[in-house]
């Protein structure tokens, strides 16, 4: 039996502006905020398919807005969690190095700080998401299929407390939203009329693969909670977590680890030495990346099945501070070994 660790989602919009809409104001406040929002461009490295060609980068994309003079980024975690390079792309087309600081994979969302602050950069201001209503009228800008700095314009049509959607970001509250959304809109701010960011696309709820009108957005007093007034931590690490028959097919010395699919280049758990699965396979019908580590115990705290398990383990990581020593054990060829890593300062 296995679960994702990752939230890995991809969105999907249509176009279209409500009657009610005042068109003028849209527009004038979509010109106004329009230059804060990036393209987040991603490479990750994988194995090929193909064995005889190793590793093979993997280019992904999805959206983000600026929210600070000194160049951080507020992005969907799925988007950046496991990259081994970021490069924001801005409205003029200036490209610029970036790298994660900060991830929660419970919320999904992420801070990204850009290497250098474009000249005449326009910041973003956070909105309070407590205000929003029911009904309100709020617009998307993103990058769908990387048609970039899209619009699309709907209403805020239900919100939900935290763990109240199944299959959606369990920790974060979340608006149910009728914009369009599309494939490389996760992470594009919400925003109200106003041209304050009061939300986050995460994904949508889809029969046909299609948008069908059901968005979600974190809402923007949940990304603020996580990442900017509590501590957040990025491990760097993406992995499926495993029990019951397949931890013994694995010969698991516990009940539940974690197989390690991917290790984010420069990250705590790369620098700890953490191996990534190099063997493709299908368990239960879900791919899977073999022949690396198992994660069994991280900062202390052994890997279980039950829930809240790895919030627990991220709600520890989050408390360590630089130049204090991270320790994990992992199973690796049959034996339980130790790694360790100091935590850089950021």
């Amino acid at each position: 039996m296995s679960r994702r660790l990752m939230l890995f989602v991809f969105v999907l919009c249509r176009s279209g502006i409500s009657p009610r809409v005042d068109a003028q104001q849209i527009s004038e406040t979509y010109r106004k905020v329009n230059p804060s929002v990036v393209i987040v461009r991603v490479q990750q490295k994988t194995p090929s398919s193909d064995s005889q060609k190793g590793l093979v980068s993997l280019p992904s994309f999805g959206s983000g807005v600026l929210i600070s003079t000194d160049g951080k980024i507020l992005t969907a975690a799925h988007v950046v969690q496991a990259a081994d390079q970021i490069c924001v792309e801005f409205l003029d087309g200036q490209l610029i190095p970036a790298r994660v600081i900060a991830t929660s994979t419970s919320v999904d969302v992420a801070l990204v700080q850009l290497e250098r602050v474009p000249t005449n950069a326009v910041v973003s201001a956070i909105g309070d998401s407590n205000k929003v209503d029911v009904g309100d009228e709020i617009f998307v800008i993103g990058s769908p299929y990387g048609l970039s700095h899209s619009l699309t314009v709907g209403h805020v049509r239900a919100r939900y407390a935290p763990n109240s959607v199944v299959s959606l970001p369990g920790a974060a509250e979340l608006l149910q939203t009728d914009a369009a959304i599309n494939s490389g809109n996760s992470g594009s701010p919400m925003f109200n009329l106003k041209g304050e960011v009061v939300g986050l696309v995460t994904s949508i709820l889809s029969r046909s693969g299609g948008s069908e009108g059901l968005g979600f957005a974190v809402t923007s007093k949940a990304a603020r909670q996580v990442l900017l007034e509590q501590n957040s931590f990025w491990f760097g690490l993406d992995g499926i977590l495993i029990e019951g028959d397949m931890a013994k097919a694995l010969n698991l010395p516990q009940p539940a680890g974690i197989v390690v699919q991917h290790v984010s280049e420069g990250s705590p758990a790369w620098r700890q030495g953490v191996r990534a699965g190099t063997l493709r396979t299908s368990v239960n019908g879900e791919d899977m990346l073999l022949g690396g580590d198992v994660l069994l115990e991280i900062n202390g705290i052994p890997v279980t099945a039950a829930e809240g398990s790895v919030d627990q383990i991220y709600a520890s990581l989050s408390q360590l501070k630089a130049a204090e020593r991270l320790r994990s054990k992992v199973l690796r060829a049959g034996q339980v070994i130790e790694l360790s890593t100091i935590i850089a300062a950021q």
